[in-house]
């Protein structure tokens, strides 16, 4: 009897360990992020194309993320690392931050590190996907891009940035296909206010591993430039019910000829009360901005 106790005692502190350590992590995680932030953001990891899915209430969803981007002989940036945390704060509502720090390199200057723009963001979703009908689920999801970089570094944009998008997801059951856009508000000198549109199809190829490809566009986003079309494909490795890898890859067809990448670690958790294990590319998993 007192050896079981003393058994589920040892279990106990182990557990207790782990939760404590876990709580540390996240506490540390939060304190280093806030002084981070970038210009790039991925409106829904590993994807540019979002998804209408909020995280569930009282759930979170941590992203520690790596992307990349290079434009074939101008210049290439990315973010090393970045944060990015979703909270159910409501049924149907996620609060979304993005925190970063920031790396640029062009072949006429040199090379540059340090805290890029800060992304807040607010998604709610207000139709509820019928799984025996058409109907699709829906939300909206605007984002907030605020200046914290050094835009004389190329560490950011410079000005305040806003995005205005509604994003549309309908599944059959192994297939899930999601996508959207809206109206980015691009303040600055030479800047344009553009459009962004994507569109997106993905597999669920077994418990493990889902696989999807996106296509997007967005219009000219500066005077004299010209609008961008391309495409992206990539998934998520379930190492768990709340660890996953994410990643992808694609490259525009028109456009400034850019090759991007994604990588990103996923913790997911919240109160064990039961939950939908499925992966969502969002990216909110891809579970989110171009």
């Amino acid at each position: 009897m007192n050896q079981n106790c003393k058994q589920k005692n040892k279990f106990g502190n182990i557990k207790m360990f782990i939760l404590m350590f876990r709580c540390l992590t996240l506490f540390a995680t939060f304190s280093m992020s806030l002084m981070f932030s970038s210009r790039l953001a991925w409106a829904g990891p590993p994807f540019f194309t979002d998804d209408p899915e909020p995280a569930e209430y009282r759930h979170w969803e941590v992203y520690l993320a790596t992307q990349w981007s290079h434009e074939r002989g101008e210049e290439t940036s990315a973010t090393l690392p970045h944060i990015d945390v979703n909270y159910g704060i409501f049924p149907d509502t996620q609060l979304s931050v993005v925190l970063t720090m920031a790396y640029s390199s062009s072949h006429d200057s040199s090379k540059q590190y340090g805290p890029g723009d800060l992304e807040i963001g607010l998604k709610y979703r207000f139709i509820h996907e019928d799984e025996k009908g058409w109907t699709p689920q829906v939300s909206i999801f605007p984002l907030v891009d605020l200046p914290t970089g050094d835009s004389s570094r190329g560490l950011g944009e410079g000005h305040i940035k806003m995005f205005f998008p509604i994003w549309v997801q309908k599944s059959w059951g192994p297939w899930t296909t999601y996508g959207g856009g809206g109206y980015w508000y691009h303040r600055g000198k030479d800047n344009k206010n553009y459009w962004f549109a994507g569109w997106l199809l993905q597999r669920e190829i077994s418990e493990m591993l889902t696989l999807g490809a996106e296509v997007f566009n967005t219009s000219p986003k500066e005077k004299g430039e010209s609008d961008e079309t391309g495409f992206n494909v990539g998934g998520s490795l379930n190492l768990s019910e709340e660890h996953h890898i994410l990643f992808s890859a694609g490259q525009d067809f028109k456009g400034p000829n850019t090759f991007f990448a994604y990588l990103s670690f996923q913790w997911t958790f919240g109160p064990s009360a039961k939950r939908d294990t499925s992966w969502k590319a969002d990216g909110k998993a891809c579970a989110k901005s171009r």
